[in-house]
């Protein structure tokens, strides 16, 4: 068992502890959901998994800052009638850290990799924040294998006035990476990811929950976690060159769009619409960027309407 695996495990009675207390941001794991992993393109990737049934399988992408613990809410109310599937990104939770691939063309070809290597040929995906660059990565290399997708608050590198997005006001840290930020933030993981969970959020006092916060700074400070997140921001220019390419074939494929009324707001919309000719767009009120842990009863039902309804009944209403 390797060193994230333990610590993982040793916050899990902290977690369950502080459960009560953040019911409605996270719920403990259930016994259903397995920990597993799989190599795929050479990476050892770690994944959630849960769920049986006919439907097509869900893949659940996270963000920066967090894990696959992110999606167990989510989760749970999914996995009733099909398989859901929620890795960790390369270089984040338990899985492995390749020294490069950390553009999301790449890692979208190693999450496809994994799909493949667990025999589904068509999934729904879900990304939030670096998870839905890859999401749409993914689904503009294998359209013909996504069935949905879903996108939660960010932006989309290289698509349309991209640099204009609000996320942008801290764009210090897309170029925060190399020996002397790493040895910066040595140590003091907490301090700077708590400037992202505190200032994305529409309220820092209901944002991140506590035990969350201990879990994921003990996961990013284990050795060479930090180089790999930086490296996620490092990437964007790729990003944006591979992103403005794949734009000029839009997708046609069922897309939802969550995006927090404090945070990216009609932003990431708008920009769905330059790649994806069928989106529905759906501003999460009063939320900033942690769509799940800000506002889960808005985020989870509107997803689960979403991944549920038939591709044939789409769209649906508007709301």
């Amino acid at each position: 068992m390797n060193i994230i695996r333990r610590v993982s495990r040793q916050l899990g009675a902290a977690l369950v502890l502080a459960g009560a207390l953040h019911a409605a941001a996270h719920a403990v794991a259930s016994p259903r959901i397995e920990d597993r992993s799989i190599t795929a393109n050479g990476i050892e990737l770690h994944y959630l998994e849960a769920g049986h049934g006919a439907g097509t399988p869900v893949v659940l992408l996270h963000g920066y800052a967090e894990s696959s613990h992110m999606w167990l809410p989510l989760i749970q109310q999914l996995d009733d009638r099909r398989v859901v599937i929620a890795p960790d990104l390369p270089g984040a939770g338990a899985s492995g850290m390749p020294e490069t691939g950390y553009d999301k063309k790449a890692m979208a070809q190693d999450i496809h990799a994994m799909v493949q290597a667990l025999g589904y040929r068509k999934v729904k995906l879900v990304g939030h924040d670096i998870g839905l660059m890859v999401a749409y990565a993914y689904a503009a290399q294998y359209p013909g294998e996504v069935e949905s997708i879903t996108l939660m608050d960010a932006f989309l590198p290289g698509v349309g006035d991209w640099q204009k997005v609000w996320l942008l006001r801290d764009k210090w840290h897309y170029n925060f990476y190399g020996e002397t930020p790493l040895k910066l933030v040595k140590g003091r993981e907490r301090i700077y990811f708590d400037h992202f969970w505190n200032d994305f959020a529409a309220d820092p006092k209901h944002s991140m929950p506590e035990a969350d916060r201990e879990l994921y700074a003990a996961t990013y400070a284990q050795p060479g976690r930090m180089r790999a997140g930086f490296e996620y921001f490092r990437a964007f220019p790729q990003d944006a060159q591979d992103f403005a390419e794949f734009a000029k074939t839009p997708l046609t494929m069922p897309m939802l769009v969550l995006t927090g009324e404090k945070a990216s707001g009609t932003f990431l919309i708008n920009q769905a619409r330059l790649i994806d000719t069928n989106v529905q767009g759906i501003i999460v009120q009063g939320s900033g960027h942690w769509l799940m842990e800000e506002a889960p009863e808005q985020t989870i039902p509107a997803i689960v309407q979403f991944v549920n309804t038939p591709a044939m009944k789409w769209p649906l209403a508007p709301r």
